[in-house]
C-alpha cells in the first residue's frame, strides 16, 4: 500500500517527483534536471554579488540610515542568507533527489528557504507601516520612527523568522532516500500547523500591506493636489518602497497559492488528475519565480532609489579619494626615503 501522498504534507521547494507517476509525468518533468540547477546557480551568484554591494552602500556610508534604509538592509540580508543555501538546492535537484545530502544539511536547508520568505515578508510590513505613518501620519506618529525601535523591530523579526521555521525542525523528518525532502512525522499534524504558520505568515501580512498601500497612494495623491514639493519629497522613498512592495507580490504570491491548492490535494479535495499534473509542473516553477525576488530587488534599489544611488555614488567617490590619497601617501614617503639613502 502506497502513502506517499498522505505523508508527503510539505511544501517542499523543487520537491522530488512522486514515486508513483507514471513514466510519461517522469519524462515530462526531465527539463527539471536541466535547467533548474544552473539556473540556481546564476541566481547565488548574482544575488550574492548584488545583496553584498546593497549592504556596502547601507551599512559603510557616513551618512546614518533613515528608518526605511534600515528595514530594506535587513531585507537585503535576508535574500543574502538564502544565497548561503541555494547551493544545496542544485545539488538536490542535480543528483534527482537521492541521497546525496546529510540530513543535517538538509533540515537547515529548509529552515533557512522558510526563514527567508517569512522574513522578508515581516520587514515588507514593517517598512509598509513605516511609509504608512510617514505619509498619513506624518506628526501624531513621528516618535514611532526612531532608527532604534527600527532596529528592534528588526531583530524581532529575525527571532520571529525563526520560530515560525521551528515546525520544520519539530514536526517533520527528512527522508533522505526521497530526496532531501521534508516529511510530518505525524499524518495528523500537517493541517493544523501550516494553517496557522500560512495565516501569520502571509494572509495577516498581505492584508497589513494592502491597507498601508492603498492608504500610502490616496495621500500621495491628495498631497499632489496640494503641494507638489512635499508629493515630489515624498515620493522619493516610497516609489522605492512600492515597487520592492510589488515585486515581493508578483515573485511570491503565485507560490503561496501554490501551496494552498497542495494543501487541498492533500486532503484529497483536488483529486483531478490533469489538474495535479500541472499543480507538479507550477511547483517547480514558481520556486525560481520566488528566489528571483532576491537578485531583483538590488536592481530596482538602482533603477528607482535615487538616494541609493547618491549614496552608492557618493561611497564610491569617498573609496576612490581615499584610495588615491593612499596611494600619494605610500608614492611620496617612498620618495622620500629613496631620497634620504642618496
Amino acid at each position: 500500500m502506497n502513502n506517499t501522498g498522505a505523508q508527503d504534507a510539505s511544501p517542499a521547494l523543487f520537491p522530488p517527483i512522486p514515486e508513483n507517476n507514471t513514466k510519461e509525468n517522469v519524462t515530462s518533468l526531465e527539463w527539471m534536471y536541466v535547467l533548474i540547477p544552473p539556473y540556481i546557480s546564476i541566481i547565488t551568484v548574482l544575488g550574492f554579488v548584488l545583496n553584498v554591494f546593497v549592504l556596502m552602500v547601507f551599512c559603510l556610508h557616513k551618512k546614518a540610515s533613515t528608518v526605511a534604509e534600515i528595514y530594506l538592509t535587513n531585507l537585503a540580508a535576508a535574500d543574502l542568507f538564502l544565497m548561503c543555501f541555494l547551493p544545496l538546492w542544485a545539488v538536490n535537484v542535480h543528483n534527482r533527489f537521492k541521497e546525496t545530502l546529510l540530513k543535517e544539511f538538509c533540515t537547515a536547508f529548509y529552515v533557512g528557504i522558510y526563514m527567508n520568505a517569512y522574513c522578508s515578508i515581516f520587514f515588507l510590513v514593517l517598512v509598509s507601516v513605516d511609509r504608512y505613518l510617514a505619509l498619513v501620519h506624518p506628526i501624531s506618529h513621528e516618535s514611532l520612527r526612531r532608527p532604534a525601535y527600527a532596529k528592534v523591530a528588526c531583530f524581532c523579526v529575525w527571532i520571529m523568522g525563526f520560530l515560525l521555521s521551528i515546525p520544520l525542525l519539530v514536526y517533520k523528518d527528512v527522508e533522505l532516500g526521497h530526496g532531501c525532502s521534508p516529511k510530518y512525522q505525524n499524518v495528523t499534524t500537517p493541517v493544523m500547523i501550516e494553517t496557522k504558520v500560512f495565516i501569520g505568515s502571509f494572509i495577516i501580512p498581505i492584508i497589513i500591506i494592502s491597507f498601508c498601500t492603498i492608504n500610502i497612494l490616496r495621500a500621495l495623491r491628495k498631497r499632489s493636489k496640494n503641494d507638489f514639493n512635499i508629493k515630489k519629497s515624498d515620493s522619493k522613498a516610497t516609489t522605492l518602497i512600492l515597487c520592492v512592495l510589488l515585486a515581493f507580490m508578483i515573485c511570491w504570491i503565485p507560490y503561496f497559492l501554490i501551496q494552498i491548492l497542495e494543501y487541498l490535494r492533500e486532503s484529497s479535495i483536488l483529486t483531478d488528475p490533469d489538474f495535479i499534473k500541472r499543480l507538479e509542473i507550477c511547483k517547480q516553477i514558481f520556486p525560481c519565480l520566488a528566489i528571483f525576488n532576491s537578485v531583483l530587488n538590488p536592481f530596482l534599489y538602482v533603477l528607482v532609489g535615487k538616494n541609493f544611488r547618491k549614496k552608492a555614488k557618493e561611497l564610491f567617490l569617498r573609496q576612490s579619494s581615499e584610495r588615491g590619497t593612499t596611494t600619494g601617501f605610500v608614492s611620496t614617503r617612498t620618495y622620500l626615503t629613496n631620497s634620504a639613502r642618496t
